[in-house]
C-alpha cells in the first residue's frame, strides 16, 4: 500500500494511477508531458521514446514504470517484448540501430546524472546521424522518467508483478494516449 491514502483501490489504480487521481492538478501537467515526449510527432518512433522511458525505468529499479512502458513499447516495436528485454537486459549485443543505441547510452548517462553526458556521448549519437532534437528528447525522456519513477516508488505505490496486468493499459495508451 502506497505511504498515503490516495483515496483509490490500488488493485485497480496501480503505480503512477492512483497519485495522479489524488491529485489532478498535479496529474494534467505530468500527463501532458508525458503524451508531448512519447506520442507527439518525432523522428523517433512512439515505440522507440517508450524504449527509452522503459530503459531508464528499468535501470531505476521502477517496478511499474519500467512494467508498464515495456509493455507500451513492445505495442508500438515489430519485435515486441523480445526486443524490449533484449535492450534491457544487453544493449550492446539488442538488435538496435546504432542510433538508438547511441540515444540509449545518453538515457543511461542522464539517469545516473545528467552531468554524465558527455560531448564524447553526443559526438558518437551524431555519428550515426541523430539530430539536436532527438538528442534533446531523448535527454528530457529520461530525465523526466527518472522523476515519474521517483514519484511512484517514493509513494510506494502498488507495482502488479504480472507482465500482463500491464496489456491493457498498452492498449488503452496506444490507442488514446497519456491525456485519455
Amino acid at each position: 500500500m502506497a505511504h498515503i491514502a490516495l483515496g483509490v483501490d490500488e488493485t485497480k489504480f496501480p503505480g503512477i494511477n492512483g497519485p495522479l487521481i489524488f491529485r489532478p492538478e498535479t496529474a494534467k501537467p505530468l500527463n501532458e508531458l508525458a503524451e508531448v515526449l512519447l506520442r507527439e510527432p518525432s523522428t523517433l518512433s512512439r515505440g522507440e521514446r517508450e524504449l527509452i522511458a522503459a530503459y531508464v525505468s528499468g535501470r531505476n529499479k521502477c517496478q511499474f514504470c519500467c512494467g508498464s512502458h515495456s509493455a507500451f513499447a513492445a505495442a508500438q516495436l515489430n519485435e515486441g517484448m523480445e526486443l524490449v528485454e533484449q535492450v534491457r537486459t544487453d544493449l550492446d549485443s539488442a538488435p538496435v540501430s546504432p542510433k538508438l543505441r547511441a540515444l540509449l547510452r545518453i538515457a543511461a548517462a542522464v539517469q545516473v546524472s545528467g552531468r554524465n553526458v558527455t560531448p564524447e556521448l553526443i559526438s558518437a549519437a551524431r555519428a550515426t546521424g541523430a539530430t539536436d532534437i532527438e538528442l534533446h528528447d531523448t535527454v528530457l525522456i529520461a530525465a523526466a522518467f527518472c522523476m515519474y519513477n521517483r514519484y511512484v516508488d517514493g509513494l510506494g505505490t502498488l507495482a502488479p508483478a504480472d507482465p500482463s496486468q500491464y496489456a491493457y493499459a498498452a492498449e488503452r495508451i496506444t490507442q488514446f494516449g497519456y491525456l485519455a
